[in-house]
C-alpha cells in the first residue's frame, strides 16, 4: 500500500528497503536523483512504455532517467502527492553491473582515440564520435528517416552549387559578423536545437551554451533537452542571447506556460517546429531496441506501447499533430518574442508566413529525420529568394536554413543566396560527445578559420559582399549528378543495416 503523504518520514529518511517493497505495477516507486516518486498511476501514460519503468521499480533509476529527461521533469509534471521525499542513499542497494564486452571495447577505443589537434574539419568529429559513443547514443544522433536519402542529400546538395569568385578585391581585413533577429554575432551560424544532449556528454546542452558564449554565436534551446530549460538559461554569461525551439503541446496551457516563461527568462526568438506532426521512423534508433526486452516483473503483459520505435518517439508523444496556420495568431497574442517557423519546405509557405506576420522561417527538413526524399534547405533557398526579390518581400522576413552544413563554404553559399544565417546541429553534438567543451570550441574555431579563408578567396571582405552573382546554381535542383567521391562524408557515414546483420553468430 502506498504511504499517506501525511505519514511520510522526514526528508532523507526514506530507506532503500522500504522503497524496494514497491516493485510492481500495483505499487511502483522509483528513485531519481536521490528522491523517491510514486509513478504507479503514470505507468500507462509513459511514452516509452511501462517495462522500462518497471525494470527500475523499487530501485534507483537515475542512470537510465538522466540522459533522456531534464532533471526537473518529475518535479514539474508529477502531482505533488506523488513526491515521496528524499532518500537516504546509503541504505539503497547498489546493483553491481558487469561491464559488457561491447562496453569494454568502447572504453579501449576511448583510450586510443585521436588527439583533438588532428581534427581538421567537422566531419572528423563525427568519425571519432562514431567509435567512442555508446551504441544507443550514436544511433539516436546519427539516425535519419527511412533510407536516409534526405540526410545525405542535405550535405551533397551544397556540392552542386559552384563559386564564381571575384579577383583583385582588397580582402586584407575580413569581417564575417552579422545580425540575426537584431543580435550581432561573430559568424553567421547558430547552434540549432538538438535533443538529448546528455546521451553524448554527461553535462548535456550547457556545454554548447559555453561554446556559443565563447564564440559569440546564438544557441537555440531544444524542447527535448536533457538539461532543464532553466539550467541552460542559467549557464549563459553576460548578454549572451538564446532562442527557443518549441514542439507544440496538445495542451495549449502547457505551451503558453513554456512560451511565457521563456520570454520572462530573456529568450530572444521563438522557433516553432512545423515539420513534425509525427516523428519519422529512424531505423538505426529503432534497431538499438532489438534486444531490450525490459525486466520480467509482475503484470507487464498490459504494456501496449510499441517500444521498438526508438528514443525519438519515446519522448515525443505530446506533440500536437493538429497544429495549423490558425494557431499563429494565438502565439502572437501570448508573446512579444519574434516568431519563426522552423521546417518550412516550399516557397508558398514562406509567402504565407509573411502574410501571417511571422518574423522568419527556417528552411529545413529536420536534418533528414522526418520525410525522406524531402528537398534540402539550400535547394529550397535557391527557389525562395528570387521570388521574394521579385515581389519586393526579401526584407519582410528573415530566412535561415539548416541541414548538412559542414564547411564554411556551405555557410557562404547560403549567405550568397540570401539567408541571414545557418543552423548547425549534429557536428557540435559529435564534437561534444567525443571531446567535451574543447571539442565544441575547436569545431567553432575551425569554421571561423575556414570562413576567413574562403571569404578572401571568393573576394568578399564582408557578409554584405556575398551576393547571388558569386554562385553558379545551374545544377542546384538536380538530384542526380556525377561528382567526385566525398571521402570524408562516406567514412563518417554509418550505413544502414539489415536484420541479418543483427543476428549473433551461432557457435
Amino acid at each position: 500500500m502506498n504511504r499517506d503523504p501525511a505519514e511520510r518520514p522526514e526528508v532523507g529518511d526514506l530507506t532503500g528497503e522500504e522503497i524496494a517493497k514497491h516493485n510492481s505495477s500495483e505499487s511502483c516507486w522509483v528513485i531519481v536523483n536521490g528522491k523517491a516518486y510514486d509513478v504507479t498511476e503514470f505507468l500507462p501514460e509513459h511514452p516509452g512504455g511501462q517495462k522500462i519503468i518497471l525494470k527500475y521499480a523499487g530501485k534507483d533509476a537515475t542512470e537510465e532517467y538522466s540522459p533522456v529527461h531534464p532533471p526537473d521533469t518529475l518535479d514539474k509534471y508529477l502531482p505533488r502527492e506523488k513526491h515521496l521525499g528524499a532518500v537516504n542513499m546509503t541504505t539503497v542497494e547498489q546493483e553491481t553491473k558487469e561491464e559488457s564486452p561491447e562496453e569494454k571495447a568502447r572504453q579501449e577505443r576511448i583510450k586510443a582515440m585521436p588527439k583533438l589537434e588532428v581534427c581538421y574539419n567537422l566531419m572528423d568529429f563525427e568519425a571519432v564520435a562514431r567509435h567512442v559513443m555508446k551504441k544507443t547514443a550514436w544511433a539516436y544522433y546519427s539516425s535519419a528517416a527511412d533510407d536516409e536519402i534526405t540526410m545525405r542529400e542535405n550535405h551533397s546538395a551544397f556540392h552542386k552549387i559552384w563559386f564564381r569568385p571575384k579577383v583583385l578585391v582588397d580582402v586584407e581585413n575580413i569581417d564575417m559578423s552579422t545580425t540575426m533577429l537584431g543580435t550581432k554575432v561573430d559568424i553567421p551560424f547558430y547552434v540549432t536545437a538538438t535533443a538529448l544532449g546528455k546521451l553524448g556528454n554527461p553535462e548535456g546542452e550547457v556545454v554548447l551554451t559555453r561554446g556559443a558564449h565563447k564564440h559569440n554565436v546564438i544557441q537555440m534551446i531544444p524542447t527535448l533537452a536533457s538539461c532543464s530549460f532553466d539550467e541552460i538559461c542559467d549557464e549563459r554569461k553576460g548578454d549572451q542571447v538564446q532562442w527557443l525551439q518549441l514542439y507544440v503541446n496538445k495542451d495549449r496551457e502547457i505551451t503558453k506556460k513554456i512560451v511565457q516563461h521563456a520570454e520572462a527568462r530573456g529568450i530572444k526568438g521563438l522557433f516553432i517546429t512545423v515539420d513534425a506532426p509525427q516523428l519519422g521512423r529512424r531505423e538505426k534508433d529503432m534497431r538499438t531496441k532489438f534486444d531490450d526486452t525490459g525486466s520480467n516483473v509482475q503484470n507487464t503483459n498490459n504494456d501496449n506501447v510499441d517500444r521498438s520505435q526508438g528514443a525519438a518517439r519515446a519522448i515525443s508523444s505530446f506533440i500536437d499533430p493538429a497544429l495549423s496556420w490558425k494557431d499563429i495568431p494565438w502565439f502572437q497574442s501570448i508573446t512579444k518574442m519574434p516568431i519563426l517557423l522552423k521546417g518550412v519546405q516550399r516557397v508558398e509557405d514562406v509567402l504565407k508566413a509573411i502574410e501571417y506576420g511571422c518574423d522568419g522561417v527556417v528552411l529545413s527538413n529536420h536534418g533528414g529525420r522526418q520525410l525522406d526524399t524531402a528537398r534540402s534547405g539550400i535547394e529550397i533557398l535557391a527557389e525562395v529568394m528570387p521570388i521574394l526579390r521579385e515581389r519586393g518581400l526579401q526584407d519582410k522576413i528573415e530566412i535561415y536554413i539548416d541541414g548538412g552544413i559542414r564547411r564554411a563554404t556551405d555557410i557562404i553559399k547560403a549567405l550568397c543566396l540570401g539567408a541571414k544565417g545557418v543552423g548547425i546541429g549534429r557536428p557540435f553534438l559529435f564534437a561534444m560527445s567525443a571531446y567535451g567543451l574543447p571539442g565544441v570550441d575547436r569545431a567553432m574555431q575551425l569554421l571561423k578559420d575556414e570562413m576567413v579563408m574562403n571569404m578572401r578567396l571568393i573576394g568578399a571582405p564582408t557578409v554584405a559582399d556575398l551576393t547571388p552573382d558569386m554562385l553558379d546554381i545551374g545544377s542546384a535542383r538536380s538530384h542526380y549528378v556525377n561528382q567526385p567521391e566525398d571521402t570524408l562524408a562516406l567514412r563518417a557515414y554509418d550505413a544502414l543495416i539489415t536484420p541479418n546483420d543483427m543476428l549473433k553468430p551461432r557457435l
